[in-house]
């Protein structure tokens, strides 16, 4: 099991910045990446950034001249800096990760309770 717990969000203005947190617990030995993701209202989660335990990472395209995941291992926390928020970044942020099972490549998903993130206009 790996627990996951999201911190950092809150009210930003238009243009401002934030900087999310996921503190990792529990057998993150077996977690191959760290994701985050959101989820607006009425509409499905999206993936915004990824960072593998090599340290690569990747963004959604829209949003990639905005943002930098990165990883403390010592803290075993991954953090997501968002900058020049607009409006339509307003979403319930999630912290993700993924966990190997077996040599095969089985995997399971776990999930933080998210952070909400709300820029006003």
């Amino acid at each position: 099991q790996v627990q996951l717990v999201e911190s950092g969000g809150g009210l930003v203005q238009a243009g401002g910045s934030v900087r999310l947190s996921c503190v990792a617990s529990g057998k993150t030995y077996n977690v191959n990446r760290f994701c985050w993701y959101r989820q607006a209202p009425g509409k499905q989660r999206e993936l915004v950034a990824t960072i593998s335990t090599g340290g690569s990472t990747n963004y959604a395209d829209p949003m990639k001249d905005r943002l930098t995941i990165s990883r403390d291992n010592a803290k075993n926390t991954v953090y997501l800096q968002m900058n020049s928020l607009k409006p339509d970044d307003t979403a319930v942020y999630y912290c993700n990760a993924r966990a190997a099972l077996n040599v095969e490549g089985a995997y399971r998903d776990f999930w933080g309770q998210g952070t909400q993130v709300t820029v006003s206009s």
